[in-house]
């Protein structure tokens, strides 16, 4: 289990990570509002702006006030550069 910090000491499972997206399209906009009714959304942001949204597998919508790069990087860098996929 690859615990990726995404941001005010919160962590998600990497694992289970699905997508990073930008909250910005109308789609990605779509996805979190569904998630909201069904109550999948956890909100991570403590306030702040919204700038990054995390696709879980289990249908679960995180967001967090980090940019998609800054967690994407944060993962790379939890995973190493020589690290092997789980398969």
């Amino acid at each position: 289990m690859k615990l990726i910090n995404i941001g005010f000491g919160n962590m998600v499972n990497g694992d289970r990570l699905i997508a990073v997206v930008s909250p910005d399209s109308a789609p990605v906009k779509r996805i979190v509002q569904d998630a909201r009714d069904k109550g999948a959304v956890i909100d991570a942001t403590f306030g702040r702006r919204t700038h990054a949204v995390l696709v879980m597998d289990s249908d679960h919508i995180i967001l967090s006030a980090l940019s998609p790069e800054t967690v994407a990087a944060r993962m790379a860098a939890e995973t190493g550069p020589d690290a092997k996929p789980d398969v």
